[in-house]
């Protein structure tokens, strides 16, 4: 036991507990999977805010005790509770700036900022209060990279946290947790002294978090080449080129055993790999749900995202009635900016025999698209990892993406590499790129032993967690035994 690495693992979100986005997935999944492949070395813990949500999901936990701290003459009382998730530890912290009827994120910069701020300095002080010598801390996104700041200014000199290495995941650089400031300096934290840093950065949580990192995971290689470029750096590109030896990416995984085809009863029609032929009553049964024209030759688009720019949708949006020409039905999922739901809603009032709009998320319908369709639509601007792509592999529904971060890691493109082709990628981010390869798509999916090659090749693509945690695994072995 005295021998095991202790990692402390800090999220905003964590499935199942809360969940907003693929960060609540991963932080569910990757300790688990750590846990599962290496419980015999390692002993890690999960630390999270006791959200309101889950609090009213009502999830068994413990509390274990209370405890304060200071804070820029600030004292600041907090609540300590333990629950599990899949055998791994997952500690609940509750305080003055966590203990209200909120969301995960309020969009309040100011309430936002003092909550992660204060959260950030409480995972430490927890850690303290258990008395458990923690030897590496992976904090994740800008909630949590003042934690990693913390550690080594606040308390560099303090003999309780000495020789603690940190890892910093990138999720999504953009989100840097700007507006934050107020809240920093009314707990102490004062700006970084570190000049390869833009002025505007120095204050900032994750440019902060990042300056102190031992290393900075982005959750894709791609994405990670990405944000050293002006493109996708946030303005902090130069930084990141200067410290490229720090920096390095590792695909996010999905967890295989809730993704299954074979087993999932949110589909009408369970199937497999070798048995994909049952696969298409749950296009046909979907086609009749929705009053479209029901024919396994017409090929069903889909689409499960969040209604923005960033995602592309408006090329979808634009691109369809230029294919009109073409056979093809589209089913989208999804809500956003009320612009894009609208535009949506206008082109299924157009032509309601051929385009169906759910402006809502339904993790039932979302399992029902992924399994009917036969061409899943990823037109996303940039992505720093995507997992959509990876449920439609898994469930037949070959990809057409954007060759950007993720996307490009997990898809194997037809026009590259027809053999082992899963999807279809294209280059140019724009209307014209999508429809090409829409067309592309389309043209190929008459080609039936080829499309059932591809469907092959996707399904079969390991995309568990324990083949990415195995790599996180070694770059905590490599930070803690490098001394």
């Amino acid at each position: 036991m005295a021998n095991k690495m202790n990692v402390l693992f800090a999220s905003a979100e964590v499935a199942p507990f809360a969940k907003v986005g693929g960060l609540g997935d991963v932080s569910g999944a990757l300790p688990a999977a750590l846990l599962e492949n290496h419980g015999d070395t390692l002993d890690i813990r999960v630390i999270m805010p006791f959200h309101a949500i889950v609090k009213e999901k009502g999830i068994p936990n413990k509390k274990i005790g209370d405890f304060k701290f200071e804070a820029n003459s600030q004292e600041i009382s907090c609540e300590l509770f333990v629950a599990s998730n899949a055998g791994v530890p997952v500690y609940l912290i509750d305080n003055q700036d966590i203990n209200h009827d909120s969301p995960v994120y309020h969009g309040d910069w100011r309430l936002d900022g003092l909550k992660y701020a204060s959260f950030s300095l409480a995972v430490l002080e927890a850690a303290r209060f258990l008395d458990w010598k923690v030897d590496l801390l992976h904090a994740n996104d800008w909630h949590t990279a003042l934690a990693v700041y913390a550690l080594r200014t606040r308390y560099k000199d303090d003999p309780f946290f000495a020789g603690v290495k940190t890892v910093l995941s990138i999720h999504n650089l953009p989100y840097n947790g700007w507006g934050s400031q107020e809240a920093m300096a009314a707990l102490g934290f004062v700006a970084s002294d570190d000049h390869d840093l833009p002025d505007w950065a120095r204050f900032t949580p994750l440019p902060m978090g990042i300056t102190k990192a031992d290393k900075f995971i982005a959750v894709s290689p791609g994405y990670a080449r990405e944000i050293l470029t002006s493109e996708y750096g946030c303005g902090i590109e130069n930084y990141l080129k200067l410290h490229a030896d720090k920096v390095m990416g590792i695909l996010n995984g999905i967890d295989e055993s809730v993704w299954d085809p074979t087993l999932d009863d949110a589909i009408s029609h369970n199937f497999s790999v070798e048995n994909l032929e049952a696969r298409i009553n749950n296009k046909l049964d979907l086609q009749k749900a929705l009053n479209f024209e029901a024919d396994e030759s017409i090929p069903l688009l889909t689409i499960v995202t969040r209604l923005t720019d960033q995602k592309g949708v408006p090329a979808i949006l634009e691109g369809l009635p230029q294919l009109l020409g073409e056979k093809w039905q589209f089913v989208l999922l999804g809500t956003g900016n009320p612009d894009l739901e609208a535009w949506a809603r206008h082109l299924e009032e157009q032509y309601p025999d051929r385009i169906a709009c759910f402006i809502k998320y339904d993790d039932t319908v979302a399992r029902v698209l992924y399994a009917s369709g036969d061409i899943f639509l990823m037109p996303s601007l940039y992505e720093p990892c995507g997992l959509s792509q990876m449920f439609a592999m898994r469930y037949g529904n070959l990809p057409v993406a954007t060759a950007t971060g993720g996307l490009a890691d997990s898809i194997v493109d037809y026009s590259t590499d027809p053999e082992n082709a899963t999807g279809f990628l294209y280059q140019e981010k724009s209307t014209n790129g999508l429809v090409s390869a829409l067309r592309l798509a389309l043209n190929t999916y008459q080609d039936k032993d080829q499309w059932k090659k591809m469907q092959a090749n996707g399904m079969n693509t390991d995309f568990s967690w324990p083949t990415s945690a195995e790599k996180y695994y070694q770059v905590y072995q490599n930070l803690i035994n490098k001394d």
